[in-house]
C-alpha cells in the first residue's frame, strides 16, 4: 500500500559466529551481506567458483570450489573472526557442513534466511547477463528445499535462526553485532577470585571479610567472582547461595557454574539424577525454603555462563579450567570442558576418573583461573592456578587477588565431608609445571612486555641464543634474569674527551628528568646473584637440590667453575641478607641481585693475558729500542725530531695503557680479596624491586654491606644531581673527573625514580654509562687520545645501541615481573631469552 511504514527487523549476530545466508539464487544474499557485513566478513560460494575455474557460473568447479570456501572460513574461524557464507544453502547436507565446521571452531552457527517469491528471484536472475538463461526449474527447486527446511534449521544445530519473509522486511532489516555472553574483556577489576565453597557458608562470609566486603560490597569497588560449585557436602548451601545471587544481582560479584550446580539445575528441572556426592544434602537443605526462592536459584543456574574472559583478555575464569584454543569460543564442547575439565578414561585408586593434566601443557597468554579438582595448596602452573583448597574437606577456602596475584585464605571451621581420596600432596605438574621446551624459544617471536608493548625477537638471533644456552648456560631454574645491556653516554665534544658527563646530565634533562644519581662503576665483571634462604626455600621454590642459589654472568654462564667457592660467597651474602633483617622485611625466602664481582681478572684473565697485556707488552718491548735508536740519530744531527715525538707519545701511551688494566687485577685465594659490589636489587617472592627509587635501592644495599661481617661486600659510592641546576651538573662533572683520576673506571647515570618515561610516554633509558678517559684506553687501545684518532672514533654510531638498550630492559622488567608473579619457568624464560637472544644483534662492542 502506498505510504505504508516498514518497520526494520533487529537481527542480533554473535560478534564470533558462523553466520549462513540461506536462500534460492537470486533472493538478494549478496546484496544482503554487502550492506550489513564487512567485505572482508563475506566468503561467496560463486566467488570461490571463480578462483578455482575462473568462471563463478561454472557449476562443474562446484565440489572444488566449496572445498576453498570450507578452507578459506575455518582459517578465519580459527582466527576468532566472524565469517559469512553467502551460498544458496537450500539443501540440508549443505547446512550440515557448514555446522560441523562451526562445531569444529567452537562458534555459534546463525542462520539468515531470506524467503523471497519466486518471481522476484527470477526477475533478478533475468536482469543479469551471467545468469539470464537460469531455468525456471532451477529456482523452484530451490524454494521448495527453502521451504521443507524452515521448520528443522534449530533442530540442525544453529542456534539462532532469522527468517525475512518477503523482499521488504528483507530490505528493512538491520543487523546488530551483539557480544559473546563471556566475553566480559572490558572489565578490568580488580578481581577478588573465589574458589569452590561447597556449602561452607560460614567460611565464604569469613573470607569476604578477609577480603574487606561488607555486606557483599567491597568499598573500594573490587568485584568478586566465583569459580562455581556453590553447593553440595557442606553445612549450608542455601546459605551460600542466597550471599552469591545477591552480590551477583548487586553486580557486585560475577560468578560461573560448577558441575554441582548443573547437576542440581537439573534436578530443579525435573530430571532423573543421583543424589550422590553430596546432592542429596543440597536437596534436603532447600526442602526449608520456600517454592519462590528455590524458583530464583533455578532461574540463577539457567543463566551462568561456562566462562567469562575478563580484564582485555588476561584473565580467564571457569570451574574446571580450560584450554586458550576454548577461550572465548561458545560450544557444547567448551561448556563442557570449562564445568568438567578433560579425563584420560581410566580412573584412580579410589575409583574417580583420572583428569587429563591440561595445565602441564598450557601456554596461553591469559592466567586462567578454577576450581575443581581439590589441591592442598593453590600454586601457579604454566599461567594456571586451581583455587579450589578442599574447604569442605576440613582445608581452607581460597581467593585470589587479581590482578594483585595475592592469596588470601581462611581455614576451614571443621571437616564438613570425607573425601574419597584424600588431598594431593602436590599440585599436578609439580612444582616448575612442564619443562622448557623448544617451541618456546624457538624462531622469530614477539615477546609481550607491560612496560614497552611487543618486543621482536628475530630468527636468526634467537638461533644463537639458543646455542648459548644450550652448551654454557647455568641451570635454567637458576637463570630467571639476564640484565640488558647498557646505553653509553652520547659522544663528547670536549677536547681530549670521547665521554663526558655533561652530555648524560643534558640527555636526561631532555627526557624531563629532574634528579639523577650517579654511581660508581667497579670495573668488576657483571654478576647476577641468586641468593635463598637456605637449601629447602631453594628446593621449594626452584625445584633445586643441593644448592642455595646461583652466580651467572650477564650472558647466563656460571660465573665460577668451582661450585664450592660460589657456594661461599653465597653463604657470605646470605648472612649479611638475614642479619640485615631483608627476609623478613620484604617478606621472602629468596632474593634475586645485581652487582659487580671483582677482580676482573676472577673472569678475563685469558683475555687480559691474550689481548690487553699482550698490546702493552708488545708496545713495551719495541719502544726502547726505537727511542734511543733515533735519539743516538738526532744527537748526530739528522732530522729525526717529529718521528722521535710521535715514538715518545707513543711510549707513554703504552705505559699508560699498562697502567690502565693493571688497575683492575690482583691476586686472589679463595675468597680473600674476592669483592662483590650489588648496586640493586632485583626481585624478592611478590615483588619486583628493580621499580624501586634508587635511593631507596642503595639504603638497602648499605645495610647489607653494613652488616656483612666477613668483607666481601664493597660499597657503590653515589652522587644525586638536579640536572637543572648548573652547580649541580658542575659536581657531578668534578665528581667523574676526581674519580677516574684516580683510575676509577667512571660511573653510571641513573634516573633517581627507577622506572621512568619522558613527556611524551617513552620509557627513559634506565642507565648512561659514562667511562673514564684512561679506562677507554682498554676498549680503544693505547693510542686512541690522539687527535686524529678522536676525531675518527667520534663518528660512532649509538642509536642501535640505545635502541637495544631499552628492549633488553623492557625484557628484563618483564622477566622480573613474572618470576616475582610466580609464574612459571617457561614464562620468566621467554622475557630471558629475549635477552640473550638480542645480544646477538651486530653492534659495535666498544660501546
Amino acid at each position: 500500500m502506498t505510504g505504508t511504514q516498514h518497520t526494520g527487523r533487529v537481527l542480533p549476530v554473535t560478534d564470533l559466529s558462523l553466520v549462513v545466508l540461506v536462500g534460492a539464487s537470486g533472493s538478494g544474499k549478496s546484496t544482503f551481506a554487502r550492506k550489513h557485513f564487512k567485505p572482508t566478513e563475506v566468503i561467496s560460494s560463486d566467488f570461490c567458483r571463480g578462483l578455482v575455474c575462473d568462471d563463478e557460473n561454472d557449476q562443474s568447479a562446484t565440489r572444488d570450489a566449496f572445498d576453498v570456501l570450507h578452507y578459506i572460513a575455518g582459517k578465519r574461524l580459527a582466527a576468532g573472526r566472524r565469517t559469512v557464507v553467502d551460498a544458496t544453502s537450500v539443501q540440508q547436507d549443505s547446512r550440515r557442513q557448514l555446522i560441523e565446521l562451526a562445531k569444529k571452531h567452537d562458534v555459534l552457527p546463525i542462520a539468515i534466511v531470506l524467503d523471497v517469491p519466486e518471481e522476484v528471484c527470477a526477475e533478478r536472475n533475468a536482469s543479469r547477463t551471467d545468469r539470464a538463461d537460469m531455468p525456471r526449474r532451477v529456482i523452484q527447486r530451490h524454494i521448495r528445499e527453502l521451504r521443507r527446511s524452515l521448520r528443522h534449521l534449530e533442530r540442525e544445530g544453529f542456534r539462532k535462526v532469522h527468517v525475512l519473509r518477503g523482499v521488504a522486511e528483507a530490505e528493512h532489516a538491520t543487523v546488530v553485532t551483539e557480544k559473546r555472553y563471556n566475553d566480559l574483556a572490558h572489565l578490568t577489576g580488580p578481581f577478588d577470585i573465589i574458589g569452590d565453597i561447597h556449602g561452607c557458608s560460614a567460611e565464604l562470609e569469613s573470607l569476604l571479610t578477609e577480603l574487606g566486603y561488607t555486606d557483599g560490597v567491597h568499598p573500594q569497588g573490587r568485584t568478586a567472582v566465583f569459580v562455581g560449585d556453590l553447593v553440595d557436602r557442606g553445612p549450608d548451601s542455601p546459605g551460600v547461595l542466597r550471599r552469591v545471587m545477591a552480590m551477583v544481582k548487586s553486580g557486585n560479584a560475577l560468578c560461573v557454574p560448577g558441575n554441582h550446580e548443573n547437576k542440581y539445575g537439573r534436578h530443579l528441572k525435573g530430571r532423573k539424577v543421583q543424589h550422590t556426592h553430596g546432592l542429596a544434602e543440597t536437596v534436603a537443605q532447600m526442602e526449608g525454603e520456600s517454592e519462590e526462592f528455590r524458583a530464583e536459584v533455578r532461574a540463577f543456574i539457567d543463566g551462568l555462563v561456562s566462562h567469562y574472559v575478563l580484564d582485555g583478555g588476561r584473565l580467564v575464569v571457569c570451574h574446571a579450567g580450560l584450554p586458550e584454543r576454548y577461550h572465548g569460543r561458545t560450544s557444547g564442547r567448551v561448556r563442557s570442558h570449562a564445568l568438567y575439565g578433560d579425563t584420560t578414561g581410566e580412573t584412580d585408586e579410589f575409583g574417580l576418573p583420572v583428569r587429563y593434566p591440561w595445565a602441564e601443557d598450557y601456554r596461553g597468554r591469559a592466567a586462567v583461573v578454577y576450581g575443581h579438582t581439590p589441591v592442598p595448596e593453590a600454586t601457579w602452573l604454566n599461567n594456571t592456578i586451581c583455587l579450589d583448597t578442599g574447604a569442605v574437606f576440613g582445608g581452607k577456602l581460597t581467593a585470589l587477588r587479581w590482578p594483585e596475584r595475592e592469596l588470601v585464605d581462611v581455614p576451614a571451621e571443621r571437616v564438613w565431608y570425607e573425601p574419597t581420596r584424600p588431598l594431593r600432596s602436590e599440585a599436578p605438574g609439580g612444582h616448575d609445571g612442564r619443562p622448557l621446551d623448544l617451541a618456546d624459544v624457538h624462531g622469530r617471536r614477539a615477546v609481550e612486555t607491560r612496560h614497552a608493548g611487543m618486543v621482536a625477537v628475530r630468527e636468526a638471533n634467537a638461533a644463537a641464543a639458543l646455542e648459548v644456552m644450550s652448551r654454557f648456560a647455568a641451570d635454567p631454574r637458576l637463570l630467571p634474569y639476564l640484565p640488558p645491556t647498557m646505553a653509553p653516554t652520547a659522544t663528547s665534544q670536549v677536547d681530549g674527551y670521547l665521554e663526558h658527563p655533561q652530555e648524560a646530565f643534558a640527555q636526561y634533562a631532555r627526557d624531563g628528568v629532574a634528579r639523577v644519581v650517579c654511581e660508581e662503576k667497579h670495573m668488576g665483571s657483571r654478576a647476577v646473584a641468586l641468593v635463598c634462604r637456605d637449601a629447602e626455600a631453594a628446593r621449594r621454590r626452584f625445584g633445586v637440590e643441593g644448592v642455595t642459589g646461583s652466580l651467572y654472568t650477564r650472558t647466563g654462564r656460571p660465573f665460577l667453575d668451582d661450585e664450592r667457592m660460589t657456594e661461599e660467597i653465597l653463604g657470605r651474602l646470605r648472612s649479611a641478607v638475614t642479619d640485615a633483617g631483608l627476609w623478613d622485611e620484604l617478606g621472602t625466602d629468596w632474593l634475586l641481585l645485581d652487582a659487580e664481582l671483582m677482580p676482573w681478572s676472577l673472569k678475563a684473565t685469558g683475555l687480559l693475558r691474550g689481548q690487553y697485556a699482550a698490546v702493552g707488552a708488545a708496545a713495551g718491548a719495541v719502544f726502547p729500542g726505537a727511542l734511543a735508536a733515533l735519539e743516538a740519530a738526532a744527537a748526530r744531527g739528522a732530522d729525526v725530531d717529529g718521528l722521535l715525538a710521535r715514538q715518545r707519545d707513543r711510549a707513554a701511551d703504552a705505559t699508560a695503557f699498562t697502567a690502565a688494566y693493571r688497575r683492575y687485577c690482583w691476586t686472589t685465594e679463595g675468597l680473600d680479596g674476592v669483592r662483590l659490589a650489588p648496586f640493586q636489587l632485583l626481585a624478592a617472592q611478590g615483588r619486583n624491586l628493580a621499580v624501586l627509587p634508587h635511593d631507596e635501592q642503595l639504603a638497602l644495599i648499605d645495610r647489607l654491606v653494613e652488616h656483612d661481617a666477613g668483607g666481601l661486600l664493597r660499597t657503590t659510592r653515589r652522587l644525586y644531581v638536579d640536572t637543572g641546576d648548573p652547580e649541580s651538573v658542575r659536581a657531578g662533572v668534578d665528581w667523574w673527573l676526581e674519580m677516574t683520576g684516580r683510575g676509577g673506571e667512571g660511573m653510571v647515570v641513573k634516573p633517581l625514580g627507577a622506572l621512568v618515561r619522558d613527556p611524551e610516554g617513552r620509557l627513559v633509558q634506565p642507565g648512561i654509562k659514562c667511562r673514564g678517559r684512561e679506562y677507554l684506553r682498554i676498549v680503544y687501545g693505547p693510542e686512541y687520545t690522539r687527535p686524529d684518532n678522536l676525531a675518527r672514533l667520534r663518528q660512532r654510531f649509538l642509536n642501535h645501541k640505545r635502541s637495544l638498550a631499552l628492549r633488553e630492559y623492557a625484557l628484563g622488567l618483564e622477566a622480573l615481573d613474572r618470576l616475582a608473579g610466580g609464574e612459571p619457568l617457561w614464562r620468566v624464560h621467554e622475557a630471558v631469552f629475549g635477552v640473550l637472544a638480542l645480544e646477538s644483534e651486530p653492534v659495535d662492542p666498544r660501546l
